[in-house]
């Protein structure tokens, strides 16, 4: 077998590193290229790239990026601002040359901890490296027809989106993140949570282009709820989404999906992403109405400068007073403050 040799990621690498993305069959939206100049140039973070090579072929990626803040520690992450991400390799020898060299670097770095976000437990997984089940993910193969998916639905969430039907909502495909951000910054205002600047929202859009459309839902013409999505192979991957108050009332948020879900199969989309929830929490449930089964994640650690898993989950308990604050501030504050504090969460 050829030595391992293990290189940062360069821009004359980003082709390679995208087909090695896109011919593997353990790669997600989140390990593309792309993603580098995202976390550089808008969130100020520090991306490690990871590359490991065999007679100059690329045999293993491994994508992370340095996360560090005063307020929630400094970590090493694969992928923030994900719900997937990890090494990907083609052998043992690989990944584990690719694993060897993240936690050196982590100690170069003398961060607090490595973390692996891992879609599926990967075969070359080390036993030395702690997990933490907190999330799980929701998964569908779609219908090639609509009327096979809206029956697939189960029968009380069906009713809900008939009616969200019959309301006589529309939907459109809109071509910059404005209307999107409006509508998410109250959705996760109201929800205690900060928010990324819209300028985040509009990159996305502008790196990925039509792997990155947001679908904006209209009552009688007056936007109420919008879900920016990201493409990848045969999937649909909704990943941000909301409305403001007024969504319930014209069950907004419902008709999204389904509209989504409608749009996708006639763009020949085989699999929907309906992306993590935690155990228990209201989206978790929300997902399951859909008639969505619950897949868990493996999100891996290696501590380095601490002795204790983190927890940067909003369900910790120190975080109460916080979220509640959060709620009661003005939107036009959130905006200020919300991607000082929301960049650092990773």
């Amino acid at each position: 077998m050829s030595a391992i040799d293990i290189c940062q990621m360069t821009g004359s690498d980003i082709e390679i590193w995208n087909q090695y993305v896109n011919q593997s069959s353990d790669s997600t939206f989140f390990h593309l290229a792309q993603w580098q100049t995202i976390f550089e140039k808008i969130l100020n973070h520090r991306p490690y790239y990871l590359m490991a090579k065999a007679s100059d072929k690329v045999v293993g990626i491994f994508p992370l990026v340095q996360v560090k803040s005063r307020l929630f520690g400094n970590a090493l992450i694969s992928v923030p601002f994900a719900v997937y991400g990890g090494a990907i390799a083609d052998n043992e020898a690989a990944h584990n040359a690719l694993s060897e060299r993240a936690v050196e670097l982590a100690n170069e770095l003398k961060v607090d901890y490595v973390e692996v976000r891992e879609q599926q437990r990967s075969e070359f997984a080390s036993p030395d490296w702690q997990e933490k089940n907190l999330y799980v993910t929701f998964q569908k193969e779609l219908f090639d027809n609509e009327e096979e998916n809206f029956k697939a639905i189960p029968r009380k969430q069906r009713a809900v989106v008939r009616k969200a039907i019959e309301y006589g909502l529309t939907s459109e495909w809109d071509t910059n993140a404005d209307r999107f951000y409006a509508m998410y910054s109250e959705s996760v205002r109201n929800l205690g949570t900060p928010v990324l600047s819209r300028k985040y929202y509009q990159s996305l859009m502008d790196t990925f282009g039509e792997k990155c459309k947001v679908l904006t839902i209209l009552d009688k013409g007056v936007p109420v709820s919008s879900v920016l999505n990201f493409y990848f192979k045969d999937q649909v991957l909704p990943f941000y989404g909301g409305g403001p108050a007024q969504a319930r009332a014209c069950r907004a948020n419902d008709f999204m999906y389904w509209e989504l879900m409608r749009l996708s199969v006639a763009q020949g989309i085989k699999v929907f992403d309906f992306g993590r929830s935690k155990d228990g929490a209201g989206s978790y449930r929300f997902k399951k109405h859909w008639g969505f089964s619950p897949q868990p994640l493996h999100y891996r650690f290696h501590l380095i400068n601490t002795s204790s898993l983190p927890d940067l989950s909003p369900v910790n308990p120190k975080y109460q007073l916080a979220i509640r604050m959060w709620q009661k501030l003005p939107l036009p504050v959130t905006h200020i403050l919300g991607p000082v504090i929301a960049r650092n969460l990773g």
